[in-house]
């Protein structure tokens, strides 16, 4: 049997329920009378998407049911723009954790694939067209326009980056080139949506519709937050953690205002419902027994008025959470997904004396982060006067005037392949003299004993000297000044550095990289120690 084909003022309902505002009502309406409506949602991928982004994916439910066309963009350039100093590396494991995490959400809520594009915002946002029209809205966009355009969005820092200004234009030109009629978002990206509006014109594009979302508050009643760890309920928590984060939840008994239990039950919950469902709260039966809600507005009314305790709605809402994560947790028992999550994001641990979790790290005392390790070029070289095995390098770090280090190369690379070449330095060692000389530093190579063969580690191509080289999942931590060799702190970081298969270096299985995202190697040796 067919389904009955609903009416222009029916598709504008279910696209427009719960949202908090509509800008364009009129172009919407007049545009389903010709066409279904094409819509796109896009994400940032940055923080670890939680139970929250269910609120979105029950709106893209919606805009289905309505007949629209949905794009969903997974915006990794984007997220490389907004402060987040990410390495590309790192940001193309997030986007794949994105990729499966939405699609295992919208299956979870019985929303087809099939209906939807999924778009990677790079695959089409470093064309030439893209770029020129990049140039081109920079031309006509003011500084003062572009930082207040990206206030609610981009992460605000004293003197910020161009990058955050160029983001709020980018994500612009995606209503174009996505050639969508109406973005949706949440209601933080209302500046975005009428910067979209007052310069796409400008370069001879049309205006679009746009649609938002209101800021559902999190289990502390504020916004919910990927980094605050205590306010969301991860996508893969188990139920115990459900049970554990929902006990600790805001939920004043009668107070409906920032409560984040009740706004779950109106985003996510009943809009899944079909007219036959209802919200089912839990009870005992000496406190009335188990009571049914046909709609929000009656659940609401009765939990102002204390006819619903919040420890009974919060029992409830466990039991439509679980039911929500329970297939996206079997998909991520896969042991590729399981993998992929992990070094998408590498579990913080606490560090000592404080509830503040350590840069991503293994452990709370030895990190690699604290190694000052910077790509260098060497100046002058010659032998050393008193050691046949000896090389007394100097070496522009970057620090102004170069470096005097002493490397023991001599037998495995010829002093003219030594001379400007761009090496890898450790810099942040104690001072210490090599036969009369002191050195200042150290190259780091690749090396193995049998047969002896050493390789000083190569920087990328366009490196530059005294750009600063970290650990992939590790790049926001400082540098000790000098490392103190009485805690062999290089020591102990030393004995995980070693090139891959594949010649690249690594610590534990992360690549070092510069801030470009370009990666370290060994010209041929692999699977070796680097020191």
């Amino acid at each position: 049997m067919c389904e009955r084909q609903l009416s222009p003022d029916e598709k504008y309902n279910l696209i427009s329920r719960n949202l908090q505002e509509v800008l364009g009502e009129d172009k919407i309406k007049s545009t389903l009378k010709e066409h279904d409506l094409k819509i796109y949602w896009g994400t940032a991928t940055t923080g670890k998407p939680h139970v929250a982004y269910f609120v979105p994916m029950s709106k893209v439910a919606d805009f289905l049911r309505a007949g629209a066309e949905v794009t969903i963009l997974f915006a990794d350039l984007h997220a490389y723009l907004d402060n987040m100093k990410a390495p590309w590396e790192l940001l193309a494991l997030r986007t794949q954790y994105y990729e499966h995490t939405i699609k295992a959400m919208l299956r979870s809520i019985g929303v087809p694939l099939e209906k939807l594009k999924f778009v990677k915002g790079t695959d089409y946002q470093l064309s030439k067209e893209y770029t020129l029209d990049v140039y081109r809205l920079s031309s006509v966009v003011t500084e003062h326009d572009a930082k207040k355009a990206g206030a609610e969005v981009v992460k605000q820092v004293e003197h910020p980056l161009l990058s955050g200004l160029l983001y709020p234009g980018l994500q612009a030109l995606d209503e174009e080139y996505l050639k969508v009629d109406a973005q949706f978002g949440g209601v933080d990206q209302r500046k975005i949506f009428t910067f979209a509006e007052k310069y796409l014109p400008q370069l001879g594009y049309a205006k679009r519709a746009h649609l938002m979302n209101p800021m559902v508050p999190g289990l502390t009643g504020s916004k919910m937050s990927s980094s605050e760890e205590e306010s969301k309920i991860d996508l893969l928590d188990t139920p115990a953690n459900v049970k554990k984060k929902l006990k600790k939840a805001f939920c004043e008994p009668g107070n409906i205002e920032n409560n984040g239990v009740l706004s779950f039950v109106k985003h996510v919950v009943f809009p899944l419902f079909d007219e036959s469902q209802g919200f089912v709260v839990k009870r005992k039966p000496e406190n009335g027994g188990d009571v049914e809600f046909d709609n929000f507005d009656a659940l609401e009314r009765a939990f102002a008025k204390q006819e619903v305790h919040p420890a009974d709605l919060k029992a409830s809402v466990e039991i439509q959470i679980n039911r929500l994560l329970a297939p996206i947790i079997k998909e991520f028992e896969a042991p590729e997904l399981k993998k992929l999550a992990e070094k998408a994001y590498p579990p913080p641990i606490k560090q000592k004396g404080g509830n503040q979790p350590a840069i991503n790290n293994v452990s709370d005392e030895i990190l690699p982060s604290r190694l000052d390790i910077r790509v260098g070029q060497i100046v002058e070289v010659g032998r050393h006067p008193d050691a046949d095995a000896l090389y007394v390098e100097k070496i522009d770090l970057g620090d102004g005037e170069p470096r005097t280090i002493v490397s023991g190369l001599v037998n495995y690379v010829p002093i003219e392949e030594m001379q400007n070449r761009k090496v890898i330095v450790l810099c942040n060692l104690k001072a210490a003299k090599m036969r009369g000389i002191e050195s200042q530093g150290m190259v780091l190579c690749a090396s193995v004993d049998d047969p002896k063969q050493v390789e000083p580690l190569d920087p990328p191509e366009d490196a530059l000297p005294g750009e600063r080289v970290f650990v992939e999942n590790f790049e926001s931590g400082v540098p000790d000044v000098v490392l103190n060799p009485k805690k062999k702190v290089w020591e102990k970081l030393q004995i995980d550095l070693k090139t891959s298969g594949e010649c690249l270096a690594q610590w534990q299985g992360n690549n070092l990289l510069t801030k470009s995202g370009g990666k370290i190697r060994s010209k041929t040796i692999t699977g070796a120690p680097i020191k």
